[in-house]
C-alpha cells in the first residue's frame, strides 16, 4: 500500500510554532483537507517570491555600485564647476566694482564661502581616495588570503613530495604559492604608495594585522613542505662515527649535487618559493621598522637554515660525546662545514642569483649557519656550566684555564670559517676590508653579545691573565733594558738627528713597553669577529684599555720611586727615569697608531651616539683618548722634572762663582786657565768649572738614553732655564764698566755655549739675554 503524505511528513509540535507562522497557515489552510490541495501552489508561489526578492536585493547592490561611481564623477564635475565659478566671479568683480554693496558681497564670497567650499571640495577628495584605497586593499588582501586558503588545502598534500598522486598536482600547488607571494608584492606595492599618507595609519595597521596572520598559516605549510623535500632527496646525508674520526666527511655524497630532473625541478621551485617568501618578510619588517632607504645585506637565508637544521641534531650527538674535548667539537664542525661548502655553493649560488637576492652568498650563508649551530650549542651545554662553575672559588682557576683556552679554539675556528668564504667573496677588498666585511656576522664570539654577564666574566678572566703575563715579563732582568746596538752607533757629533720615531728602538722604550702593547693588542684582535659593536667596546674597555691604566699606574709608581735631588743627582736615577720616559712615549704613539684603525674609529663613533655623557667639543675622534692624555702628561711631567732638577743643581754648583762675580772687591786669584775644548784654550773661572762639567755629563747621558725628540725639548728647555738665570741672578750687576772682568764674564759664558755645542750649530742663539747683557757690557765700556 502507497505511503500517504501525512504518513512520512514530521510536522512541528503546536507549541514550537510561532503566531505569526499559525496565522499564515490559518490563512491559507482553514480546513484540514486544503493542505493536500493548496500546499503544491503555495510552495511553488513561494519559490517565485524568494526569486523575485534575490533578483531585486542584486539590483539594489548594482544600483548602489552604480551610483557610487556617479557620486564619485559628480565630484569631479563639482571641481570643474567650481572653477568656472571662480571665473564667473572674477568677472562678477569687474562689472560690480562701482557698487559697494556687491563689492561686500564679493568679497564675502571670495574670504569665507570659497575657502568652506574648497576645503569641503578636499574633504569630499580625500574621502575619495580612502574609499578607493579601501576597496583596493580590501581586494588586494581577499586575492593573497584566497590563494593562501587553495595552497593550504589542496588535497592536504605535501608540495614536490611524493604524496601527491603526479608531478601536475605538485606544479598546480606550487602555481597557488606562487599566487599567493604574487599577491603579498602587489600589496606591499600598494602599501608603499600609503606612506604618503600618513594619516591612515589605522588603515595599514588593519591590513598589517590580516597579512600576519595569513603569512602565519602560510609560512608553516611551506616550511613543512620544503622539509619533506630534503627528506625525500635525502638530506642530510648519514654522518657515522668511523667516517667523522676518519675525515671522510667530505667524500659524503651530497644529494644537493646528485639530484637529477623532477628532483631538481621541484628543489628549485621550492628553494626560489622560500626566498621570494623571505624577501617579501623582510620588506614587510623594514617597513613596519621604518627602515626603507637602508641597505641591509640579508645574508641568513630560511632555505639554507633548512639544511643546516637536520644536520643539527646528528651533530649535536657527537658534539655531546666531546664536552671534555672541544677541540674536536671545533674540528667536526669545520670538517662538515668544509665538506659540503663546494656542493651548496655550485647548486644554491646560481639560484640566488636567479632570485636577485642582492649582497648574497650561498657560501657565506652556509657558513654562518653552521657557526650559529655551534655557537648555540657552547651556549646551551658548556658555557652555561662554566659560567655557575665560576661562582666557586675552588673551581675558579680551573674555570679560567678552559675559558680561555675555549676563547682561543673560537678564535681560531672564526678564522677558519672566513677562510672558507674570503676567497671570492671579497676577492676585490683590502686586507682590512676583507676583516671588517665578514667580521661584522660570522663569529662563535656571537654567544657574548648574547649574554652580557658571560661577556663581563670573560673581561675579568682575560685582564687578570693579561695582568699574570706582565707580572711574569716585569720580573725579567731584561724588561726595563733597551737595545744597546742604537746607543754605541750613537756619535756625539752626529751632525743629523733622526727625528721621525716609529719604532720601539726609536724611541729607545724599554722591551716592557713592546710587552704591554702585544698583550693589549691581542685583547683588542680577540674581539673583532664579535658582531656586536657594543659587546666589543664593553670587552676593550673592560680589558685591553683596563690594562693600559695598569700599565700607566706602573710607569708612574716607577717614576715615583726614583728620587733625584739637585744635591745628589744620579745617573741611574736619570736613566730610569728616561726609560719610563720614553715607554711612555712609544706607548702613546702606538696608541694614536691603533686610533686609526677602521674597527676602533667605528667603536668610538658607536659609543659616542650611545653615550649618556656631555658631547665633546674636541675634533678628536680616538677610542684610547684618555689614555693617551695621560701617558703624554706623565712624559712632560717627568721631563719637567728633569729639566728642574738640572737647573737647581746648576744654581747650587755655580753659588759661589755667582757671589764672586757679583762682588766688585773679589779679586783675581780665583782665576786659572781651563782647556775647553780642543779648538782653543780660554780662561774661566774655577768656580764655573764643576757646574759646566756636570751639566754636560748629565745632557751626554741623557742624549744617549732619552728618545731624540724630547731630548731635543729638553736641552732647549735647560738652555732657556740657563739664560733666565745668568740674566736675572744679577751676575751683570757686579761688573762695572771700567773692570776687567767683562773678558772673563764673556769667556766663562762662551764656556757655558759650549755645552749645548754637540746639539746645535750656534748655541748662542739659545741664550738672547745674556748675549744682549754682555753686548751692553761691552758697550759701557767702550763709552768710558
Amino acid at each position: 500500500m502507497e505511503a500517504t503524505p501525512s504518513s512520512t511528513l514530521s510536522l512541528p509540535k503546536p507549541i514550537d510554532i510561532s503566531s505569526d507562522q499559525l496565522r499564515f497557515l490559518n490563512h491559507h489552510f482553514p480546513a484540514q483537507e486544503d493542505v493536500l490541495h493548496k500546499a503544491p501552489p503555495l510552495l511553488a508561489a513561494l519559490r517565485s517570491q524568494y526569486s523575485d526578492l534575490n533578483s531585486h536585493l542584486q539590483a539594489l547592490q548594482t544600483a548602489l555600485t552604480q551610483r557610487t561611481v556617479s557620486w564619485i564623477r559628480l565630484s569631479s564635475s563639482a571641481k570643474t564647476a567650481l572653477h568656472n565659478l571662480h571665473i564667473s566671479l572674477q568677472n562678477l568683480s569687474l562689472l560690480t566694482s562701482q557698487c559697494g554693496s556687491a563689492l561686500k558681497k564679493l568679497q564675502r564670497v571670495l574670504c569665507t564661502e570659497l575657502p568652506q567650499l574648497a576645503r569641503e571640495v578636499l574633504r569630499i577628495e580625500t574621502i575619495r581616495s580612502y574609499l578607493e584605497t579601501t576597496l583596493q586593499l580590501e581586494a588586494r588582501v581577499g586575492d593573497l588570503e584566497d590563494a593562501v586558503f587553495c595552497f593550504v588545502n589542496f588535497r592536504g598534500g605535501k608540495m614536490f613530495s611524493g604524496m601527491l598522486s603526479n608531478s601536475s598536482d605538485a606544479g598546480t600547488k606550487h602555481e597557488k604559492l606562487l599566487q599567493a607571494i604574487k599577491a603579498l608584492n602587489d600589496l606591499e606595492v600598494l602599501v608603499d604608495v600609503m606612506k604618503l599618507r600618513p594619516q591612515w595609519h589605522h588603515l595599514l595597521t588593519s591590513v598589517d594585522g590580516r597579512v600576519d596572520k595569513t603569512l602565519a598559516i602560510l609560512r608553516p605549510q611551506v616550511f613543512a613542505d620544503h622539509r619533506s623535500l630534503l627528506a625525500s632527496l635525502g638530506w642530510p646525508p648519514k654522518l657515522s662515527t668511523s667516517q667523522i674520526e676518519s675525515e671522510k666527511i667530505s667524500g659524503l655524497p651530497n644529494p644537493l649535487v646528485l639530484m637529477q630532473g623532477e628532483k631538481r625541478k621541484s628543489y628549485s621551485n621550492s628553494f626560489l618559493a622560500l626566498c621570494a617568501l623571505q624577501h617579501l618578510q623582510t620588506r614587510r619588517e623594514k617597513r613596519q621598522l621604518n627602515l626603507l632607504g637602508q641597505e641591509v645585506c640579508m645574508i641568513q637565508l630560511w632555505a639554507i637554515d633548512e639544511l643546516v637544521s637536520p644536520i643539527a641534531s646528528r651533530l649535536e650527538y657527537h658534539f655531546s660525546k666531546w664536552i671534555d674535548q672541544p677541540e674536536l667539537i671545533f674540528a667536526l664542525a669545520h670538517k662538515t662545514t668544509r665538506g659540503f661548502i663546494a656542493g651548496v655553493d655550485d647548486v644554491l649560488q646560481p639560484l640566488i642569483d636567479k632570485a636577485r637576492l642582492v649582497n648574497c652568498s650561498a657560501k657565506e650563508a652556509w657558513v654562518l649557519a653552521m657557526v650559529q649551530l655551534l655557537s648555540e650549542f657552547l651556549a646551551k651545554r658548556i658555557f652555561t656550566d662554566l659560567a655557575e662553575r665560576y661562582k666557586d672559588k675552588q673551581m675558579k682557576s680551573e674555570v679560567i684555564e678552559l675559558w680561555l683556552h675555549l676563547v682561543d679554539l673560537i678564535v681560531l675556528f672564526d678564522k677558519q670559517m672566513q677562510s672558507l668564504v674570503s676567497s671570492d667573496i671579497t676577492l676585490f677588498l683590502t686586507e682590512s676590508e676583507r676583516v671588517e666585511s665578514l667580521s661584522g656576522s660570522i663569529s662563535a664570539l656571537m654567544v657574548f653579545c648574547k649574554r652580557p654577564d658571560w661577556l663581563k666574566i670573560w673581561g675579568k678572566i682575560e685582564f687578570k691573565n693579561a695582568c699574570r703575563k706582565f707580572k711574569t715579563d716585569l720580573k725579567s732582568e731584561r724588561a726595563w733594558l733597551v737595545d744597546e746596538k742604537h746607543q754605541d752607533a750613537l756619535q756625539l757629533d752626529t751632525e743629523f738627528e733622526q727625528f721621525l720615531l716609529s719604532t720601539r728602538e726609536d724611541y729607545r722604550a724599554p722591551l716592557i713597553a713592546e710587552s704591554a702593547l702585544r698583550i693589549a693588542w691581542e685583547m683588542v684582535e680577540k674581539c673583532q669577529t664579535m658582531p656586536s659593536t657594543l659587546a666589543r667596546i664593553q670587552f676593550v674597555r673592560s680589558t685591553a684599555v683596563r690594562f693600559l691604566w695598569y700599565f700607566f699606574k706602573v710607569l708612574l709608581l716607577r717614576c715615583k720611586e726614583t728620587e733625584i735631588y739637585p744635591d745628589n743627582l744620579d745617573d741611574d736615577a736619570l736613566v730610569r727615569l728616561s726609560g719610563s720616559v720614553n715607554a711612555a712615549k712609544y706607548v702613546e704613539s702606538k696608541l694614536r697608531q691603533w686610533s686609526d684603525d677602521v674597527n676602533l674609529l667605528e667603536m668610538k663613533v658607536a659609543e659616542n651616539d650611545t653615550s649618556d655623557r656631555e658631547k665633546d667639543d674636541s675634533t678628536e675622534i680616538s677610542f684610547f683618548r684618555e689614555e693617551i692624555k695621560s701617558l703624554s702628561e706623565l712624559a712632560t711631567n717627568w721631563l719637567l722634572e728633569i729639566i728642574s732638577v738640572l737647573l737647581r743643581q746648576f744654581e747650587t754648583l755655580s753659588w759661589e762663582y755667582v757671589q764672586k762675580v757679583k762682588h766688585y772687591d773679589q779679586q783675581l786669584e780665583g782665576l786659572t786657565p781651563v782647556e775647553v775644548s780642543a779648538a782653543m784654550d780660554i780662561t774661566i773661572s774655577v768656580d764655573f768649572v764643576e757646574p759646566l762639567d756636570v751639566l754636560r755629563s748629565h745632557l751626554m747621558l741623557l742624549r744617549m738614553r732619552l728618545n731624540p725628540k724630547d731630548f731635543l725639548d729638553l736641552w732647549r728647555s735647560v738652555s732657556e732655564g740657563l739664560d733666565h738665570f745668568v740674566s736675572y741672578s744679577g751676575i751683570g750687576c757686579g761688573i762695572q764698566p771700567f773692570d776687567n772682568r767683562i773678558k772673563h764674564f764673556e769667556t766663562d759664558m762662551q764656556a757655558l755655549f759650549s755645552v749645548f755645542q754637540p746639539f746645535c750649530v750656534r748655541p748662542e742663539a739659545f741664550f738672547p739675554r745674556t748675549i744682549e747683557t754682555i753686548k751692553l757690557l761691552k758697550m759701557n765700556k767702550g763709552r768710558r
